[in-house]
Order: structure tokens, then sequence, then C-alpha cells
């Protein structure tokens, strides 16, 4: 009789094992389509780039997508960067066009890297860095000479407002 009962117990528990796997692989299904789809709803879309060159004209404007874009704002130009990326969007050319002009009038172009507050505050000071320094390589891709930029890292590097805001490369023009 205790063998039976033995054989029962063992069944029962492969049952019930067996029973939450199941539940537990729906669950996790269920779960991953929904993030899923959350996530291709709310991906960001690459748009053509004279549309990304579009909004370099128009103030206060506020980057809430995870691509680079560049944007004159009062005669600075700022360029924001993607996540984890140092590469120029592009209108870059055209957004330097006035430094460029302002640079052959005699004044020196100041470029200033800032970081968002995510991630390791070594990487992302190197990363900012690393974003000035294409900035300046474009500027001296037009012809200004190297003496010309100033690379100036801002008494706060990790800016304020949204990560995306903060993920950016000022350029102004001094005396």
């Amino acid at each position: 009789m205790s063998f039976n009962s033995s054989d029962d117990d063992s069944q029962q528990r492969f049952a019930l094992g067996f029973l939450f796997a199941l539940i537990a692989l729906v669950v996790s299904t269920v779960v991953g389509v929904v993030v899923y789809k959350r996530g291709i709803a709310h991906a960001p879309v690459q748009a053509p780039a004279a549309a990304v060159a579009a909004p370099a004209a128009a103030p206060g404007v506020v980057v809430t997508e995870d691509v680079a874009t560049v944007v004159v704002e009062g005669g600075v130009v700022k360029f924001f960067f993607a996540t984890a990326k140092a590469e120029l969007a592009p209108g870059a050319n055209e957004a330097l066009a006035d430094v460029v002009k302002g640079v052959a009038e005699g004044k020196t172009a100041q470029i200033s890297g800032f970081h968002d507050a995510t991630g390791d505050l070594a990487l992302n000071q190197e990363l900012a860095k690393q974003r000035a320094l294409n900035v300046r390589e474009a500027l001296k891709a037009l012809g200004v000479a190297e003496d010309k930029v100033e690379l100036k890292k801002p008494e706060v590097t990790q800016a304020s407002g949204s990560n995306a805001e903060a993920r950016r490369v000022e350029v102004i023009l001094v005396p």
C-alpha cells in the first residue's frame, strides 16, 4: 500500500510542477508581448535629413527623442546626441555656417560639452569630451583654423533638464 501512495505523490508533484511551469510560460509570454508592443509603439522614427535640419531655426526646441539633432538658438549652436553616441546630426555643417563666418571676422569658436546624469560619471565625461572634439573636427573640416577653436569645460558639465537635452555640445563665438 505504501508503494502506491508513493507513486501517487510522485505523480501529483510532477503534475503540479508541470502546471506551475506552464503558468509561468504563459505569464512570461504575455508580459513579453506587451513590452515588445510598447517598445515598437514608442520607438523613435528616423526622419529624413531635411526634416531633422528643419528645427534648427525654431527657438525653444525641446529634445525628447534619442536621435542626434542640431539647433541654432540665439546665436548658440547646440548639438544634441543620442545616448552613448558621439556622431553629429545631419545638418551640422549648415548650422555651423554662422560660426565659420564669425571666425573669419576674427572671433573664436568656443565649444563646451555637457552630459546627462545616467550611468558612469567618468564615461559620461569622456563621451562629452569626444563629442566636443567631433564638433571641433567639423569646424576644422569647414576651414576653421585649430587656433581659432577653444575647447572649454563648462563649470557644470552635468546639465539640468531632461537627459536628451543634457547630452549636448554648445558652440558660441567669443571675441
